[in-house]
């Protein structure tokens, strides 16, 4: 379905019919980077639009297919968490209107809920990681060292265990393409200086725990999670891209939650563990995903979307 100076294609989704952003195309505005989720337009010297596509990344692979919906329910649920942490610390969204930097009509609409005008920042170079059970790469980690990150814990863990308190497991950034690195505290400190890698752990601890809490009454573990920061002219810390997501996070199922395996998720996760059942090496490009898991993933995120907000 083409829309002035936007594409966008439509895949079809059983019972819930809705085109998929793939790829945006903004005019009037300069595109400066195209991330593996993210497009990001200057809009003027403080500000940016992030327009958060419909393309999934797995194993720092974009997938050649979108997820329809995906992009609009990363970006409300982002939009829902900002809200609610705003009072632990600040965070990228200016305010403004779409409508005051995106005045196609077209496009507008073509964009829904997609798009955010933010503030301009400069990013830390590390992912603040919140981990509060253990599984993923902290699970080989233990596995082989007994700790994450070189936080020593309890022995006889098993997968998917919840930790005694969450820890923080940072990571450094990754070129597309490329894979991230986990880090320990003292090369955090190394990276950003004493005094910003505490904040930066102490801010990421505490948003994890409120929110895992209030995600837990709705029946979802938030089970792991990404945050990114960034500084403005000044040096203060604001929290930026997104937060406590789909995309960002593990969130698992509290009913069917079952320490000893991988849980279910309504996360990407469900398209990793399909992954991890082909012949492919994780390098691009990545493998066609058959409509039924397209639809299951979409409908995963919607339900996510639905038990953390009420929407």
């Amino acid at each position: 379905m083409p829309f002035a100076g936007l594409y966008c294609r439509v895949f079809p989704v059983r019972d819930h019919a809705m085109s998929a952003l793939h790829q945006s195309e903004l005019t009037g505005l300069k595109l400066l980077n195209r991330g593996k989720v993210r497009d990001v337009y200057e809009v003027d010297a403080d500000h940016l639009l992030i327009v958060t596509t419909d393309r999934l990344s797995a194993f720092d692979v974009v997938l050649p297919q979108p997820i329809p919906g995906k992009g609009e329910v990363l970006t409300r649920v982002a939009n829902f968490w900002f809200e609610r942490t705003r009072d632990i610390i600040p965070n990228h969204l200016s305010g403004r209107a779409l409508s005051d930097v995106v005045t196609d009509p077209a496009e507008r609409a073509a964009l829904g809920d997609r798009a955010i005008v933010v503030r301009k920042l400069t990013p830390l170079p590390v992912e603040a990681i919140v981990r509060g059970y253990l599984i993923g790469s902290g699970w080989k980690d233990y596995q082989a060292t007994g700790g994450v990150c070189g936080i020593a814990l309890p022995p006889g863990l098993r997968m998917a265990d919840k930790l005694p308190q969450p820890i923080f497991t940072p990571s450094t950034k990754a070129a597309a393409g490329a894979h991230d690195e986990n880090i320990d505290f003292a090369h955090t400190v190394e990276l950003l200086g004493s005094e910003l890698a505490t904040q930066v752990r102490d801010a990421s601890l505490r948003i994890y725990s409120e929110c895992a809490t209030y995600a837990l009454e709705r029946g979802i573990i938030i089970a792991d999670t990404k945050f990114e920061f960034g500084l403005d002219e000044a040096g203060k810390l604001y929290l930026i891209d997104e937060i406590l997501t789909p995309d960002s996070s593990r969130f698992w199922p509290a009913d069917e939650y079952q320490p000893g395996s991988s849980p279910p998720s309504f996360d990407k996760q469900f398209v990793r563990d399909y992954l991890e059942t082909l012949d492919w090496d994780k390098t691009p490009p990545g493998p066609m995903l058959p409509q039924e898991i397209i639809d299951r993933t979409a409908a995963k995120y919607r339900e996510a979307e639905t038990r953390l907000t009420g929407r």
